[in-house]
């Protein structure tokens, strides 16, 4: 089912050449996303990863927004915001990782997660894993247990699985 399911999303994902810069292979879900029943069918393949194992959803900017929202919806389960740094209003945790050229941080408002709380965190694309590594220890810092990682799409050749090993892991497609 899953291998069905994948094969009718990567042909709604569209290859966008040089971009943002020259070289890169941009890989553009916005055709997934506006095709109502399997954008539903992404969600419900998503939730099913993780159903009655968790109290929060974490979503990281922004596209994890759009597919982490609605999957907390579908798991009766709170939606966390995994914001860029300055994004949030009031007390925040930070946490920050090195990127190609520079480093970035990623923050949360304290106050949404309880000691305890399980979590899964949801993003449309898994690459290096610096973002989703740095949203593990952030959510750990602020005493949340991640039970897992999800993730639409999968860039398999930039190795972002292994910065994740130990976290259970779930990518519905792979792209060499």
């Amino acid at each position: 089912m899953a291998g069905d399911l994948a094969a009718r999303c990567a042909a709604l994902v569209r290859d966008v050449p040089d971009y943002p810069t020259d070289g890169v292979m941009f890989k553009d879900i916005t055709p997934l996303l506006a095709d109502g029943p399997m954008f539903a069918e992404v969600v419900e393949h998503i939730a099913s990863y993780v159903q009655g194992r968790v109290d929060l959803v974490a979503g990281m900017e922004a596209r994890g927004f759009i597919l982490g929202a609605p999957v907390a919806v579908a798991l009766g389960a709170g939606f966390i915001a995994v914001r860029k740094a300055g994004k949030l209003p009031g007390p925040t945790l930070a946490a920050e990782y090195e990127l190609e050229y520079g480093s970035a941080t990623v923050e949360l408002h304290p106050s949404t997660i309880r000691p305890g709380d399980r979590v899964l965190i949801v993003d449309d694309v898994l690459a290096t894993g610096g973002t989703a590594a740095a949203t593990v220890k952030l959510l750990e810092s602020a005493g949340a247990e991640v039970v897992g990682l999800a993730f639409l799409l999968e860039l398999d050749a930039l190795g972002g699985r292994e910065r994740l090993a130990g976290v259970q892991l779930d990518s519905l497609l792979h792209v060499g």
